[in-house]
């Protein structure tokens, strides 16, 4: 399965493309950072962002979107910069048709290093041994975004397919009514 992670932020966004399967190590295909202005017009930033996460859907034919959830933080101006480039990131995997999931920050964290609370040090250098990397993907929004993918894959792909099997049983059985 091949996953694009994105890390959402409005001045910094970072995104990861992972291939693997749950229970196997994963490879690194690309990651990258959007950058936008922070003094330009909010619409030009989002607007930059959502034709740069189109390109990357194209060019990087993932099977499934991987998205932070945004969590509440004291600075306000900052969350709603994250929820917008958020949506905007969930827009490009739903545009393209794609399945969609969001995680946590903790979830990803307890996924990769088996702590929900793990800095994002130890992500990043879970991330780098997990990808058999010679460096860590810098900055740490890029590692944060192959974290994310990684994450989908070991959890997200045995829920869809946990999701899938329970279709598939609920319409054999209600086929049999």
């Amino acid at each position: 399965m091949r996953v694009l992670g994105i890390d959402p932020g409005l001045t910094r966004c970072g995104v990861g493309v992972v291939e693997g399967v749950p229970g196997r190590p994963c490879k690194l295909v690309a990651y990258y950072v959007v950058y936008t202005e922070p003094d330009e017009d909010i619409a030009l930033r989002l607007r930059h962002l959502d034709e740069s996460l189109a390109k990357l859907v194209a060019e990087h034919q993932p099977e499934s979107v991987a998205v932070e959830r945004v969590f509440s933080q004291h600075n306000v101006r900052t969350v709603m910069g994250t929820a917008q480039a958020s949506a905007v990131a969930i827009l490009a995997g739903a545009r393209a048709r794609l399945p969609v999931e969001t995680y946590t920050p903790s979830e990803v964290k307890a996924a990769i290093t088996g702590s929900g609370t793990a800095g994002k040090a130890q992500v990043t250098s879970m991330v780098t041994r997990l990808l058999g990397l010679d460096k860590p993907p810098r900055p740490a929004d890029a590692a944060d975004a192959l974290a994310l993918a990684i994450c989908h894959i070991w959890r997200g792909g045995t829920r869809a397919r946990i999701a899938a099997a329970a279709l598939a049983a609920a319409r054999r059985t209600g086929a049999r009514r």
